[in-house]
């Protein structure tokens, strides 16, 4: 006999929270209930499977969905192990009570079995759509099938129903539409099968539903008619849990580009990962050819799809992959993650953490083989990406310096072509065995780089030189500060290491019997450079801009574009070439004419600017004063 009973919990106030409180997404209940569904089906399985005589094939089960425009009704059928009158008062009486949970806790499952409920809330998603849900049920090795029904928050019935075979039926009445939720939208055959394939299309059991397809009649060519077709929605069998050896780069090709909608062309790399220890999971890992429109703007989330037991829990989840890599995608399916009450955030537990890390080091170590036995293919992903991995080595202090050194490229003086790269790890092959530091230059372009004045001087002492042309590059060799002992050297700033002691001691003689001059210079640049001295680092040209201090001259343009409205200035130093005819002019206007001596010194300055790349302070008081000395 049919009796209205209240649900076993602290209040109704508990249910009202399960229903709209916990899932962020209406659409979450039809995953909820297929996942029930696909429990169901599996306890019966290994029930049957462990009786004398087997059970059914494992073919032999299903999960159905029906939607019904007129009634207003989506109703999710499984022929599992369905439920007597005491587990429905149990399972759907109790609310947070998972039978799911105690079936695990209760058998040793094999890989055979795969149980994906434990929180007992899911079922009453379904009321997040819904005014009236019904379940019918039918126990395995039971006579006697149960309806149940409740409309929410006021309680439940429970009374016996006509059902012949074993198995769950679970009738949902949508809501009325509003002009906020169409609710309606959960009756549309392609709404439906958008959600099966979003979040359940890696159930092991068929998800099967009717679909219309219009074919030509027979014997006609132009009149269509309308058929009535059984299709299943899913895929069930995981890409990812296939043997790397049954797929070929066409497939692995499709599933990135019908997975992540990425049209571009193939992805330069991909990475089929099973991980088993600790923590288990499996990863498919992408790297794309191209960097996204948004990927070095604000908008762009990084994040992988993350599945639990193939049903997939988060469309982005950023705390699997480091800001360094955020240019991945793909998916992560693990059985082992401690997920909360919603399915829909994790709890950051040590599982997490340990994938995390485990990613990581998989896409470093293919990278770097990348590199080793396609090196084109590498250069490719590095003018897409290489920015990122540079800003990676800058950030958070340089703690991930270590990890990331080897994937840098940068151009160089010892590459073949002006636009060739070169490693860190190459280009220390390449040193001579005197070589002190790893000398790099810093400007926008390869030829301002190869311009500097300082460049000459070292190249043609032997020396390759790194040309860094993006605004990190700098930044990122700082937090470096050596590699494999070697440390970095910024050819417009401070010692070279290429001046022998008795260079030295000459130069410090020029600079003391040049005092007067120097001192005279740095009057008339007062304010704008720290000191004027000779300078054994020119060759052709006369004038260079150095640096004194950590900021460098090129750091000092890249922190001034930032919209901080803040600028800085580098230790500015203006070093004049001793050898160069210039400078003989210079001594002569010390004693003849101190006037023209200044105005020498701001015309030389000016010019240094220029080749450093700066800019001047009044373009049009440098032009009359080049007019002004011309005539």
């Amino acid at each position: 006999m049919m009796e209205q009973k209240q649900f076993q919990a602290e209040s109704k106030r508990m249910l009202d929270l399960m229903i709209h409180s916990i899932y962020t997404h209406k659409e979450i209940f039809l995953r909820e209930l297929i996942s029930n569904a696909s429990d169901a089906i599996d306890k019966l399985y290994f029930r049957s499977m462990n009786e004398e005589g087997g059970g059914k094939n494992r073919d032999e089960y299903y999960i159905e969905l029906r939607p019904d425009k007129e009634k207003r009704t989506l109703t999710i059928i499984d022929n599992g192990i369905g439920m007597t009158a005491e587990e429905l008062e149990q399972n759907l009486g109790v609310i947070a009570h998972s039978g799911s949970l105690s079936f695990k806790t209760e058998n040793t499952l094999d890989e055979n079995t795969d149980i994906i409920g434990q929180f007992g809330v899911g079922f009453y998603s379904a009321f997040m759509v819904a005014k009236r849900v019904t379940v019918r049920t039918k126990a395995y090795g039971a006579d006697t099938a149960y309806i149940w029904q409740s409309e929410g928050v006021d309680g439940y019935t429970i009374d016996t129903c006509d059902k012949s075979s074993v198995g769950t039926e679970i009738e949902l009445e949508l809501l009325d539409d509003t002009d906020d939720e169409k609710y309606s939208e959960f009756l549309e055959e392609f709404r439906i099968r958008q959600l099966v394939k979003k979040y359940s299309d890696y159930i092991r059991f068929p998800i099967r539903m009717e679909v219309s397809r219009e074919k030509l009649k027979e014997g006609s060519e132009s009149e269509y008619e309308t058929h009535i077709e059984v299709e299943t929605l899913n895929s069930m069998t995981p890409m990812w849990k296939k043997n790397k050896n049954e797929l070929t780069d066409e497939d692995y090709n499709n599933f990135y580009r019908d997975k992540f909608f990425d049209y571009s062309g193939a992805p330069l790399l991909h990475i089929h990962n099973r991980s088993e220890g600790t923590v288990t999971y499996n990863s498919l890992l992408y790297i794309p050819a191209k960097a996204p429109f948004d990927y070095y703007s604000k908008d762009y989330e990084k994040g992988l799809q993350l599945f639990a037991s193939g049903v997939m829990i988060m469309e982005k989840c950023p705390d699997l992959l480091p800001d360094h890599f955020s240019f991945v995608r793909g998916l992560v399916d693990s059985e082992d993650l401690s997920l909360n009450i919603s399915r829909e955030m994790l709890q950051h537990d040590r599982q997490l953490k340990l994938i995390a890390k485990s990613l990581e080091k998989s896409i470093k170590n293919e990278l770097i083989k990348l590199l080793k036995t396609d090196r084109d293919k590498y250069i490719e992903f590095w003018k897409a990406f290489g920015i990122q991995i540079k800003f990676g080595i800058y950030n958070e202090f340089g703690q991930h310096k270590e990890l990331l050194q080897d994937l840098l490229m940068f151009h160089s003086s010892g590459c073949d072509t002006p636009e060739g790269y070169t490693t860190l790890a190459e280009y220390v092959t390449r040193m001579r065995e005197d070589q002190k530091y790893i000398y790099y230059a810093a400007g926008e372009t390869v030829t301002r780089c190869a311009g500097l004045p300082a460049a000459e001087l070292v190249r043609d002492k032997g020396y390759e030189v790194l040309y860094l042309t993006d605004s990190v590059d700098e930044f990122a060799i700082q937090m470096l500060q050596k590699y494999q002992d070697k440390e970095f050297k910024n050819i417009s700033a401070g010692d070279l290491g290429l001046e022998s002691d008795e260079d030295k001691t000459a130069l410090d003689e020029k600079n003391a019997a040049a005092k007067d001059l120097l001192a005279e210079m740095e009057k008339a640049l007062e304010g704008k450079v720290k000191a004027v001295r000779l300078s054994n680092r020119l060759k052709s040209h006369a004038v260079c801009l150095s640096s004194d201090g950590d900021l460098s001259l090129e750091m000092e343009k890249v922190l001034n574009t930032m919209p901080t409205g803040r600028k800085v200035q580098a230790e500015r130093v203006l070093e004049l070439n001793p050898e160069h005819p210039v400078f003989a002019k210079l001594e002569s206007l010390l004693n003849d004419d101190k006037e023209k001596l200044a105005q020498y010194a701001e015309l030389l300055y000016q010019q240094a600017l220029l080749i450093e790349g700066l800019p001047v302070e009044d373009p049009v008081a440098l032009s009359k004063m080049i007019c002004d000395l011309m005539v």
